[in-house]
């Protein structure tokens, strides 16, 4: 004969579900105490009756299975909630992102995308802050500008005045070039016009010395020389 399964809810009768809470919950005890046995498991069952009565069974110590319940339902708790430092990190992060989604957003904008879902005030805001982007833009530039030219300008004047020192070191040379060939020219005259003098000194008394006396003519031979009357 098939043994038939009794259905699973509440029974009505008190003295039934008496009977069948004192079989149950002996068999109940002696399952934890063979799953204790037969694999060194630590196993505490609480249990109260309909009438509040308790019941209970602990493998070692009913206290000390409590406790070690509580502190794994606390390292549990911890281990899914994160620390303190990792919360702020995680908290940074997600602003971080949020803002350079919202800077990123904000580029595509002014370079003229993503402009399908802005309203009119919303593009004339984002006309006035691209007017005042470019006059800042122009307001650096020119000023880069100024201060490439006024760098030239003075290197212009200090290549100028380089140029300047040169010239006049270039005609200082020359003068002094010129002063000294002249000097060498009037110490070679000086030598020539002392060397001549000395010669006509020297030819001349050699001349002198060596120059025969004079001789004294007679005029009546002076005058037959000369093809003259002689004179009475």
């Amino acid at each position: 004969m098939v043994r038939q399964r009794i259905q699973i809810k509440k029974i009505d009768n008190l003295t039934a579900r008496q009977v069948t809470f004192s079989k149950r919950r002996r068999g109940l005890f002696k399952k934890a105490l063979e799953l204790s046995t037969l694999c060194d498991a630590e196993i505490a069952l609480i249990v109260f009756s309909a009438t509040g009565r308790l019941f209970e069974y602990a493998s070692s110590s009913m206290n000390q299975v409590i406790e070690r319940h509580n502190l794994q339902g606390d390292n549990l708790v911890q281990l899914n909630q994160p620390s303190p430092d990792l919360q702020f990190k995680n908290s940074t992060s997600a602003m971080l992102s949020k803002e350079v989604e919202e800077r990123t957003h904000e580029l595509r904008r002014l370079w003229g995308e993503e402009l399908h879902g802005l309203n009119v005030e919303e593009l004339k805001k984002l006309e006035k802050s691209l007017e005042g982007g470019l006059s800042r833009v122009l307001k650096t530039k020119d000023e880069k500008i100024e201060k490439e030219i006024i760098a030239l300008q003075r290197k212009e004047a200090r290549l100028m005045e380089e140029n300047f020192g040169l010239k006049h070191m270039k005609v200082q040379t020359v003068n002094i070039a010129q002063i000294h060939e002249q000097g060498q020219s009037s110490e070679t005259i000086t030598n020539i016009t002392n060397g001549d003098s000395g010669g006509c000194s020297g030819r001349g008394s050699h001349s002198r010395s060596s120059a025969a006396p004079p001789q004294v003519y007679d005029s009546s031979e002076i005058s037959l020389k000369l093809g003259l009357s002689f004179p009475n």
